[in-house]
């Protein structure tokens, strides 16, 4: 259990994925058996949060609470924050301010997954930091796509480059930022970008320059994926389902995370299970309660 809170960012148009989103928010997609939104939430228990706020959209936000509900399932609170407008990843930090009321923050872009052996650990380790903030680089093919890590000789980062043409390293930033009670304030001495955004590479500048950010490298091992376009969405469903069937077990399930966190009972579980029982996800849960 951490003071950190979390912040799921689940607002925005969707406008890539017209026009399966124009009556549905993005991150309410399935992703194989289970809601998009489940995959970051989960991420998030893992690192030992409990207190999370969504950010969405207003019309969008009653299609979360029939969804999430107040969390207590899970052992959890989940509260709701609207944007009313999508102005860039930081903004988040700006609305959040009075929900974090100066506590750190893990934020998670509500369309990435993560995977990965050993993944609770380090998710644990970068919420019990002190101060400053921690992201993830994960080398991926096509850099020139995504905010970029410039390291030093020693592996130090020295910048972090937004889509850049000629990127310095093949290691992207990844949709989860770890970060200290001073994101607010640093969030609105931002300025907008050139495409009118607060960026979030601006804001871990400001750390950067304070000498307060680590990278650390996603190895071998990890999946991040990103689920903004009609061919990745397909191949997370498709990730996520080879993994379900070949290993018998779950990714991104909130219901398992709680029950082996410890933060709900096996009663509250096997409620959870029948609420499902007419398919394989629930079935998974009741054999939870068998195995414990």
């Amino acid at each position: 259990m951490t003071n950190r809170k979390g912040i799921i960012l689940a607002g925005g148009s969707g406008t890539r994925l017209y026009p399966i989103t124009m009556g549905v928010s993005k991150q309410l997609l399935p992703i194989y058996d289970k809601p998009m939104i489940y995959y970051p939430l989960t991420v998030l228990m893992l690192a030992g949060i409990r207190d999370i706020a969504i950010i969405t959209t207003p019309h969008d936000q009653d299609q979360f609470q029939r969804t999430l509900g107040d969390g207590s399932q899970w052992g959890v609170s989940l509260r709701y924050i609207v944007q009313p407008k999508p102005e860039g990843l930081a903004q988040a930090f700006i609305l959040g301010e009075a929900f974090l009321n100066g506590a750190p923050s893990a934020m998670v872009l509500g369309d990435n997954i993560f995977f990965g052996h050993g993944l609770p650990d380090l998710l644990q380790a970068a919420a019990r930091a002190p101060q400053g903030a921690t992201v993830f680089g994960y080398r991926v093919a096509d850099p020139e796509r995504y905010g970029v890590v410039d390291f030093d000789a020693a592996g130090r980062a020295r910048a972090i480059i937004e889509k850049p043409a000629i990127p310095p390293s093949n290691y992207a930033v990844t949709g989860l930022y770890f970060l200290d009670g001073s994101a607010p304030a640093r969030a609105k001495r931002v300025r907008p970008s050139a495409r009118g955004e607060l960026e979030i590479t601006s804001l871990l500048e400001s750390y950067l320059q304070d000498d307060l950010l680590s990278v650390q490298k996603m190895g071998r091992g990890y999946a991040w994926l990103d689920t903004g376009t009609h061919g990745s969405l397909l191949d997370a469903g498709n990730f996520v389902r080879t993994l379900t069937e070949r290993q018998g077990q779950q990714v991104g399930s909130p219901d398992e995370v709680a029950f082996e966190m410890g933060w709900t009972s096996r009663n509250q579980l096997d409620g959870q299970a029948q609420q499902f029982c007419k398919n394989g996800y629930g079935a998974y849960l009741a054999g939870l309660t068998l195995e414990h």
